[in-house]
């Protein structure tokens, strides 16, 4: 286990992707973009669990519309720097029939665990399922999952900050930071 002083280390050592204003800038548009489909149908926002748990905090001010607010818990990573199988940790409390479910996460990146929360929430007879990252990496792995609302799109990188984290740190950094491949393993 790496101390603190390891862990400020990684980022002293990371590299500056978007910064904070890039970042806000990008929540600001997701906003707009989400409040032009969903604000008129009284959607439930679910936060995909730990890492979009800042960007739908982050998103939920600058949406001025009724909404209500839950959470499932649905992972591939656990605290390591690659993705296994998907463990279902926390479903919703609402019941999803009939609702429109705005599912929200940090990242895309291979479209597995994203994929399999949307066809959750369909098998739940949700009417309708908009799915919203703050990230989009680019790069050809994973599945066809493409989300309907993206903030900001990244080359295929070790990111963390705004949610996304580092062997479970950082996901309070205030910018989106990149770890070259040697510095994380």
């Amino acid at each position: 286990m790496k101390g603190t002083g390891d862990m400020q280390e990684i980022k002293d050592h990371a590299q500056l992707l978007y910064t904070r204003e890039e970042v806000e800038s990008a929540l600001d548009r997701m906003a707009e973009e989400l409040t032009r489909k969903v604000a008129d149908s009284n959607p439930i926002l679910l936060a995909v669990m730990n890492g979009g748990l800042i960007p739908l905090g982050m998103l939920l001010p600058r949406l001025d519309f009724p909404l209500r607010v839950d959470y499932l818990h649905a992972t591939r990573y656990r605290e390591r720097t690659f993705g296994r199988d998907l463990q279902w940790k926390k479903t919703p409390e609402y019941s999803l029939t009939g609702e429109t479910v705005v599912v929200v996460d940090d990242i895309l990146d291979e479209g597995y665990t994203l994929k399999a929360i949307v066809n959750y929430c369909q098998e739940q007879g949700a009417a309708e399922v908009v799915s919203v990252v703050l990230v989009q990496k680019i790069h050809q792995r994973g599945n066809d999952m493409k989300a309907d609302i993206v903030g900001l799109t990244t080359p295929d990188e070790y990111l963390f900050g705004y949610g996304m984290d580092y062997k479970g740190y950082w996901r309070n950094a205030s910018g989106i930071y990149f770890i070259e491949e040697d510095e994380h393993d």
